[in-house]
């Protein structure tokens, strides 16, 4: 039994980030090792066997932590015990990988990294890729870093997880639709990924616009802002909605505490993006959509469009033309929806289950001892 430093950004709610969500499902159904988890002060967290420490400022917050806060994690690093297990959560980037190899080197540390979001196409994958294991969250990631002569023997693919959920019965969806404030009895679709990359909002967006009036659609779009960029992006898909006079039919949710709600009452959950850089190779939105039984669509030639090929999703050229046929399809099609929902729940259970992630990362651990 072997303790493992988590290293990631701080574990505490809201858990509205992929690579926390991660790491809290890994601790927590850890069963043969102990992991340490780095949170902030007075935090609980329900990881029985975990050990937390408050390694981050009670003040710690946002999607990057602070230069403060990435020395608070050196420090606990270079001065870390004997015989402990590293193991890194972030998107390899040149700088921290430097610094994490470096420390690793001081240490002596034995070190797994798990890619949570795949470097920019432009970063040389050799140099920010450091650990004794690379752990990658798709087949088309690990492809990658083949074609960069990254030794098969050192990566390993482990799927994410994401929590048990259970679909909402049909009787249900008008009253849940209600309490969210959305239309009854009308098409839903709803786009929740990022504004900044991958042309995923607009092409919904353009989905929604080529829609016929008739169908009486309804688009969500439950984007978070992370940056100015984000938001002005907003604002110009606002204007597009309002020129194509179809604004009063979408609706900016934000980000928002009732994700879960949101995906359970929605007939189609679209995120026709062209690139997921900056995202988890597969959202685990996208999990959480296919486990409570809805339709999916994804883009082509990017990792999610794996869904699609266990059966789980329609991938589709990231094209207006071939976004809008589709989206129009799956909409007219009510019999195809219920059975990519249903095939959908199956593929969640089996390959993105939490215990299975944590008994391919234990495997890892003892291959290191």
């Amino acid at each position: 039994m072997v303790d493992v430093l988590l290293v990631s950004k701080p574990i505490v709610p809201p858990w509205h980030d992929s690579s926390k969500n991660l790491v809290r499902d890994l601790a927590t159904h850890m069963n043969r090792h102990v992991p340490i988890v780095m949170s902030q002060p007075g935090v609980r967290l329900d990881m029985p066997r975990a050990r937390i420490e408050p390694i981050y400022a009670a003040n710690a917050s946002g999607f990057s932590p602070a230069l403060r806060d990435n020395a608070r994690v050196l420090t606990r690093l270079i001065t870390s015990r004997k015989n402990e297990y590293w193991h890194f959560f972030f998107a390899p980037n040149p700088k921290t990988s430097t610094v994490a190899r470096a420390a690793a080197r001081l240490r002596r540390a034995r070190t797994i990294q798990t890619v949570c979001s795949a470097p920019h196409p432009r970063v040389p994958v050799r140099g920010v890729l450091f650990a004794d294991r690379v752990v990658v969250l798709s087949e088309h990631t690990r492809r990658r870093f083949l074609e960069a002569g990254i030794a098969e023997a050192r990566m390993q693919l482990v799927r994410p997880s994401v929590p048990s959920l259970t679909p909402l019965a049909p009787e249900r969806v008008s009253a849940a639709r209600l309490r969210l404030g959305l239309p009854v009895g009308r098409p839903l679709i709803v786009y929740a990924g990022d504004l900044e990359f991958g042309r995923g909002a607009e092409l919904a967006l353009q989905a929604f616009i080529d829609l016929p009036v008739t169908l009486d659609a309804c688009l969500v779009m439950a984007c978070r802002t992370k940056t100015a960029e984000a938001k002005a992006r907003a604002q110009e898909l606002e204007r597009q909605a309002a020129a194509a006079h179809v604004a009063e039919r979408v609706v900016w949710f934000g980000e928002t505490p009732f994700i879960h709600d949101l995906l359970a009452v929605a007939d189609l959950v679209s995120l026709p993006a062209d690139t997921l850089y900056a995202k988890m190779d597969v959202p685990l939105v996208l999990l959480e959509a296919m486990a409570l039984g809805r339709a999916v669509l994804v883009g082509n030639g990017t990792p999610a469009a794996e869904l699609a090929t266990a059966g789980g999703a329609v991938a589709v050229d990231t094209q207006r033309d071939a976004v809008s046929t589709e989206t129009r399809k799956l909409l007219d099609d009510v019999a195809r929806r219920a059975e990519l929902g249903a095939a959908a729940r199956v593929i969640v259970e089996r390959d993105y289950d939490a215990r299975r992630m944590a008994a391919a990362y234990e495997a890892i651990y003892d291959e290191l001892e």
